[in-house]
């Protein structure tokens, strides 16, 4: 069941995915070769603490960080480490705070230095479809117009689509419906981010 939230709860909202806005602009500063997901890891977490928030990720279903880090084809929910980060790299970095009782969660794609054109298009084409699935965001409309529209954006650009993963609902749990409450649970059985 989706949750309603009153325009109060929407303002606590607000100011937490302002938290993960601030830290991943944080992070953004220190992307770059040679640095490591673990390092920027603890930026973030130092950021988020500094904001008065909650890392949102830590200890959620265990995972040990405060970052979801996933570079280059890795496609969701990867966990930091001591690899450098190298030039034509791209990373995936989701962020997730809590402040006021309320969860903010965001991820951002950065290029490590120069990539290669196609990389270029990819992030392109996966912004672009974000703004497209914004504008099926309206009354009488459906979760699935939304990902419908993102979907057919990306097949039409020569792209495909990670059916397996799905988008979620946000407030006072990461994790609210409209979710894939199936996938959650098997992964925090089997530990898989």
């Amino acid at each position: 069941m989706i949750i309603a939230k009153t325009r109060e709860e929407i303002e606590l909202m607000r100011e937490a995915a302002l938290v993960v806005s601030k830290t991943l602009g944080e992070v953004a500063k220190a992307v770059k070769p040679g640095v490591t997901t673990l390092q920027l890891d603890k930026i973030a977490e130092a950021c988020i603490r500094d904001q008065g928030a909650i890392p949102g990720f830590l200890g959620l279903y265990d995972f040990p960080n405060t970052l979801c880090m996933s570079p280059n084809s890795q496609v969701v929910h990867g966990i930091p480490n001591s690899t450098p980060l190298v030039e034509g790299d791209i990373i995936s970095i989701d962020c997730g705070a809590i402040k006021h009782g309320f969860y903010g969660d965001h991820a951002y794609t950065f290029a490590i230095g120069e990539i290669a054109p196609e990389t270029e298009k990819l992030l392109q084409v996966t912004k672009e479809s974000l703004y497209v699935g914004i504008k099926e965001l309206k009354i009488g409309n459906r979760v699935g117009d939304v990902g419908y529209a993102i979907q057919k954006y990306c097949e039409d650009h020569g792209y495909g689509v990670v059916r397996e993963l799905v988008g979620h609902g946000l407030g006072r749990v990461m994790h609210e419906d409209p979710r894939d409450a199936k996938l959650w649970q098997t992964r925090t059985r089997q530990k898989i981010y």
